[in-house]
């Protein structure tokens, strides 16, 4: 399958990986990252044990460094360089797996998405249910070897706040916010100092864990389906998406190509440039 063409179902389960293990047309990424991680070291896990053959992506190095918000999407040629030095090619279907959060693996597929690499899939239920069966793991860094690896932004996948601003007034695109209630209400502080609470004006909610299962896995399809409705979403229309700093934002994308709309647009810079910016309007619940 061309990387230029997509899968038909954004998920993989551990049986359908363990199956492939080895094989050279399957590249294997570790995509941990936490928010919150106290003592957890997500590049020093890795090193411990992880799924054979797979290779660790920082989320937080392989971005626009440049750009003082978190994470941003880094530049298309930055992006291949780190590829092809872990080892990728152009051809290969990218399965990518988290320890610990769904959303992550779901960041990095988006992020994959947008530089033009159509066939990446989530391990659904990630590490986690990977060792709850018991399958293989090896430890060490791997050994990569050069490869020829190819990005293209897609703009259309990507939301800057100008975009958000002008669909917020005219309605063209539905705009989601995947973090907890209280923080879209404005009734609970933003774990980032100096943000304003609150909401982008004309923004629905659906927190991102209401997506998930108790044991990483993503919900039915119906589930799914659901929860959109109960947010006031038409998951087949145009959307955004947004959240704290774009990574849970990435779920409820992954949630869309699951019943079919593939062309979410992610807002990159999320709350932590709308609430820090005073131009731009906000809603609160008083």
């Amino acid at each position: 399958m061309s990387s230029f063409e997509r899968p038909d179902d954004p998920l993989v389960s551990t049986e359908w990986l363990a199956e492939r293990l080895g094989t050279p047309d399957v590249a294997i990424i570790d995509a941990t990252w936490l928010l919150a991680p106290g003592d957890r070291r997500p590049a020093q896990e890795f090193l411990e044990r992880h799924i054979p053959g797979a290779f660790f992506f920082d989320i937080v190095e392989i971005s626009d460094t440049s750009n003082p918000l978190p994470h941003m999407l880094p530049p298309p040629e930055k992006f291949a360089s780190r590829m092809r030095q872990a080892g990728l090619m152009d051809g290969q279907r990218v399965v990518v797996y988290a320890n610990g959060a769904l959303m992550a693996a779901a960041r990095v597929w988006w992020t994959f998405r947008a530089m033009g690499h159509e066939d990446v899939v989530v391990l659904d239920g990630g590490f986690e249910k990977w060792l709850s069966e018991g399958r293989p793991v090896e430890s060490g860094p791997g050994a990569p070897r050069r490869t020829h690896f190819r990005a293209r932004k897609r703009d259309e996948l990507v939301a800057d706040s100008a975009q958000v601003l002008e669909w917020s007034h005219n309605n063209a695109k539905q705009i989601l916010d995947a973090r907890p209630a209280a923080r879209f209400a404005g009734t609970a502080p933003e774990p980032r100092p100096g943000l304003r609470s609150g909401h982008i004006p004309g923004s629905k909610n659906l927190p991102a864990p209401n997506l998930v299962n108790p044991d990483g896995t993503l919900k039915s399809a119906a589930e799914l389906q659901a929860a959109f409705d109960a947010a006031g979403i038409n998951v087949q229309a145009p959307f955004a998406t947004t959240c704290g700093s774009g990574i849970a934002a990435s779920l409820l994308a992954l949630a869309a190509a699951r019943l079919g709309n593939w062309d979410v647009a992610i807002y990159d810079g999320s709350w932590t440039e709308w609430g820090a910016r005073a131009d731009l309007p906000i809603h609160a619940e008083s």
